[in-house]
């Protein structure tokens, strides 16, 4: 039996889709270029991942159509994150500013095209939180929400790439 949340969960899923499904042909084409050649140079690596998350920002933030929202983003450490994630978020919905934290490229360590997949798939998992802020949240709810949002995150992503 489906119950009460699980059902507005699935219908906010749905909404999401539908609406970058309509949204995706509306935006011109993702042109954020990263340099063919990685830097080994460590600060130039950085700067370059910063270009390339704001670059994805922008792009995901109008699919999402999130263009009220004041957002930015950071690399971090992961000492400044959550164990066992890669980025998150803080918001104030008042404000409407949002500031999301992805793992800085000094704590990778996988090949660099899944390390930039990783980045934009945490800017993508981030954006869908700050859809569902309005929605009310407890610690009980959180675990399934976490599946939910990483769901919907990749279902966008799969879209975008067709």
């Amino acid at each position: 039996m489906v119950t009460g949340i699980a059902c507005l969960r699935i219908g906010i899923a749905a909404l999401l889709i539908s609406s970058f499904t309509q949204s995706l042909y509306a935006v011109e084409p993702d042109s954020t270029p990263f340099p063919q050649t990685f830097s080994t140079d460590t600060e130039q690596r950085e700067a370059d991942a910063l270009k390339f998350v704001n670059g994805k920002l922008q792009v995901w933030q109008k699919r999402m159509n999130l263009p009220n929202w004041s957002v930015q983003v950071r690399l971090v450490r992961k000492s400044t994150l959550v164990p066992k994630t890669l980025g998150g978020i803080s918001w104030d919905r008042g404000a409407m500013s949002a500031t999301i934290n992805v793992l800085s490229t000094y704590d990778y360590t996988v090949p660099v095209q899944e390390m930039l997949d990783d980045m934009e798939f945490t800017i993508v998992h981030e954006l869908v939180h700050l859809h569902l802020s309005s929605l009310p949240r407890s610690e009980a709810s959180r675990s399934a929400e976490e599946g939910v949002v990483n769901e919907i995150a990749a279902t966008l992503i799969r879209l975008a790439k067709k």
